[in-house]
């Protein structure tokens, strides 16, 4: 088993615990894609595989999960709340390189009022003080960046993969399960004016996280730019897309 698998079956059996998940719809070409690296002795393989689902409550629940043996394995795992509620976004990145590993976790916030925060963010607060005496801040991020986290946002490089095994881990069950628990006491958003303020931020954010997504560069080297792009903007941040047909 891969180093992030255990993440991925926690996350879908959790999720197939509270609701009957439905599967969104992937792209042709996009369920999975292999690719070649390397030559002779130094050759390998990268799979990328995607998993997509929803429910009522939440409009995409999707991973995608890259194995490129031990230097490089990727999980990133995101959950889109319907337009009709002001939930947050589920996000984790979980990235293995041959430098180390780089672990984003965090709710994202539509907003950043305070009302906001202390229905959020606020709860959250222990689980973060509690894993970040574990897992320490990793450094600066860009500033065009900073609107879109929250101040639960656990950001850090661990050297160690024992690190990522179980403090990681530990800590991703925790956040997920806390937003889980969101989902389930979130009620509908009926006013008009909120329910347009929920869909820029949606557009924003997507926009944001499309545009700069920092696997970009890692899937055109293996997978080319046409491939590249049309994930992007076709499944992985496909809102604007959805917006136009619907």
């Amino acid at each position: 088993m891969t180093l992030y698998e255990p993440f991925l079956h926690y996350a879908i059996d959790g999720l197939k615990s509270r609701w009957d998940l439905e599967d969104y719809p992937i792209p042709a070409g996009f369920e999975s894609k292999l690719a070649i690296v390397g030559k002779g002795k130094h050759q390998d393989e990268v799979l990328t595989t995607s998993y997509g689902f929803h429910t009522p409550k939440l409009r995409q629940i999707r991973a995608a999960h890259v194995q490129g043996g031990q230097s490089l394995q990727v999980l990133n795992f995101v959950i889109f709340p319907q337009l009709n509620y002001d939930l947050p976004f589920f996000g984790a990145d979980l990235v293995t390189l041959p430098g180390g590993h780089l672990i984003a976790l965090d709710m994202q916030p539509l907003f950043h009022d305070e009302c906001y925060r202390s229905r959020y963010s606020d709860p959250i607060l222990p689980i973060f003080r509690q894993h970040q005496q574990h897992l320490p801040w990793g450094g600066d991020f860009p500033d065009e960046a900073k609107p879109f986290f929250s101040p639960v946002f656990l950001w850090t490089r661990p050297q160690l993969t024992e690190v990522v095994e179980n403090q990681v881990f530990q800590a991703f069950q925790d956040y997920l399960n806390a937003y889980l628990d969101f989902v389930d006491r979130a009620e509908p958003v009926t006013d008009p004016q909120a329910l347009q303020a929920i869909e820029q931020s949606h557009r924003r954010y997507l926009r944001y996280r499309a545009e700069k997504d920092p696997a970009r560069g890692m899937f055109r080297r293996f997978y080319g730019e046409a491939w590249t792009e049309e994930y992007i903007h076709g499944f992985l941040f496909d809102l604007e897309r959805k917006l136009a047909i619907a």
